[in-house]
Formats: C-alpha cells, structure tokens, sequence
C-alpha cells in the first residue's frame, strides 16, 4: 500500500474507527533516509497514536540497522515485509520473495528482534506458490525468532492479487503458533471479516485495497463485529465532506503541485461506481491547480445530488 497509505490518509482512517494503520513500506537502506520519498513516508503525527513502521530488504544487517533507526525514532513498533508482491521488490530478492529461502527468512528475523526493544511483527504471504505453500514453516519460524505478531494474507506470491484469497493455510498458521495471527485478503465488509474470523480463527482482520477510497471501511467492520450491527454506505454528503478533508491535507501534505497529481488516485477511487465518473475523471485529471481540482469535484457531486433528487 505504498503511495496509499501515507499520513494524511491514515489519519483519516484512524478518525474514522481503524484500530491500527501502519505506515507506508520503508526501504532498509539508510543511505535514502534524507531522500524526499523516504522523508515524507517517515512523517508523523500525535494523532496516529500506535506508530507502526514497516521496512522492506533483504540484508539482515541493514534491516537490522533500519529497524533500531526506526525505533530510536520513534516507531511503537516495527512490521516487517515479507508479502509483497510487487515486481520492482521483489525482482530485489525482498518482500515476498524471502520466502523462497526459509534460512534466510529465519537470519534476518533475529537479527531485527534482537536490535530493537520495540515488537516486531512480521506480514508475510502463504507461501511461494500454489504447489509451496510455505506459510506454516514459515509462521513457526517467526514465533521460534521472537516475532510478536503475524499478519498472513491468503495468497501466495505467485497468485500477487489474482483470484481470490484463501483461508485455510492462515487456519493451518493459526493453529501452528501461539502467537497473534491477523488474517489480510479481500475484506471487504464486517460479515466478510466475521466469516474470516470464524473460518480461521484468526485474532483479527486487516484491511488493504478494499480501503482505497473508503477511509471509513475498516470503522465500519469495527462496529460490525463489536455489534453485529450493519452501518448503512455512507451518502453522497459524507463521502463529499472526508473526500474534501483528506484533499487538503493531502495538498498540504505534498505541496500543491505533487499534490494534485498524486490525488488523482483519491479521486478515483473515492468517487467510482457513480453515473458519469468515467467522464468526469478525464476532466478532472487536468485539473493543474489544488482549486480547479476542488472545483471539479464539487460540480461533479452537485450534478450527482441533483440527479439523485429528480
């Protein structure tokens, strides 16, 4: 979720019932610690409350050495990656492509335990495969190393996000470690999340792509399994009032320029699904100045009002 879940967008979720949102992927090499993209992924706030950071490599001494960074700065706890997918992590031999080589999984889970006083917990993947489905050994090697949590996403890396995930290899994690196992992949709503609780028996849910343009997602599954309660889908005059907010500190966050480009993501999401969006996106997307592209989205969501009303 690296590019997604910067400050401005946690921030949100978290005002909006999020238990936890852990910052965006952090290289482990400290040689771009002062680059601008590490700089703005290590910014925080008062308001974020549990400060989770989340580094990625392959080296066990940098990870280690990024990991006490980290936590000598701050950081409540440091996550580490070894579930993403992404072509230009793991082709680094990072992310999710450690768990090919389960020894050097083990290395360099130790060595970032016993730099940091600070929990660590560990995001991994299923497995490598469909056919090496590593999970479990790789699970009982996290708890052997020190690993406080474990996050578990139900597909492997060879899956990256196709299809749709699969439960029973977190069941088999869970019943594996004693250790908290969160379950990850397509959570979309609270009766997902209390269907993945149950088949699992996972201690708890997270939250990732379903979230992008529904800041309020992961408070809405809160309420669900706190209450057995459904909230309604926000309307169009909530979505309008946390789109705008989170628009301008995300402008304020990147500095107008880079601001309005990488809002054009936000946007999309936030508004898809609605009569026209398709449309309007092309216009909006040229938008070059924080107040054009304001301007836009209100026009827009004044046309879907009056729509909706006749």
């Amino acid at each position: 979720m690296a590019g997604v879940t910067d400050l401005p967008f946690r921030e949100l979720c978290l005002e909006l019932g999020a238990g936890l949102a852990v910052a965006e992927m952090l290289t482990s090499d400290l040689s771009l610690t002062h680059s601008r993209k590490t700089m703005l992924r290590r910014q925080r706030s008062s308001h974020e409350g549990i400060r989770s950071v989340q580094i990625v490599g392959n080296d066990p001494t940098q990870l280690a050495d990024a990991a006490r960074f980290n936590a000598d700065d701050g950081a409540d706890i440091i996550d580490i990656n070894m579930g993403c997918p992404a072509k230009k992590v793991c082709k680094k031999a990072a992310g999710s492509a450690l768990l090919g080589d389960e020894r050097l999984v083990a290395e360099i889970l130790e060595r970032v335990v016993g730099a940091v006083s600070v929990p660590v917990t560990l995001k991994i993947r299923t497995g490598i495969a469909p056919d090496q489905r590593n999970g479990v050994n790789i699970a009982r090697i996290a708890e052997a190393s020190g690993i406080q949590m474990l996050a578990v996403h139900g597909r492997t890396r060879a899956d990256r996000f196709k299809g749709e995930a699969e439960y029973e290899t977190i069941a088999q994690v869970k019943a594996a470690v004693r250790i908290p196992v969160v379950a990850n992949g397509d959570i979309d709503s609270g009766p997902k999340a209390l269907r993945v609780l149950q088949q699992t028996g996972a201690d708890a849910v997270m939250i990732g792509r379903a979230a992008q343009g529904r800041p309020w997602l992961a408070g809405h599954v809160a309420h669900f399994l706190e209450t057995g309660e459904t909230q309604t889908a926000p309307d169009l005059q909530s979505i309008s009032v946390w789109l705008h907010s989170h628009l301008l500190d995300h402008y304020a966050f990147y500095g107008e320029t880079k601001g309005v480009r990488s809002a054009r993501k936000h946007i999309g999401w936030y508004l898809q699904g609605l009569p026209g969006v398709r449309h309007f996106r092309e216009t909006v997307f040229r938008a070059e100045t924080a107040q054009d592209q304001l301007a836009a989205i209100d026009q827009f969501l004044l046309e879907q009002g009056l729509r909706c009303a006749a």
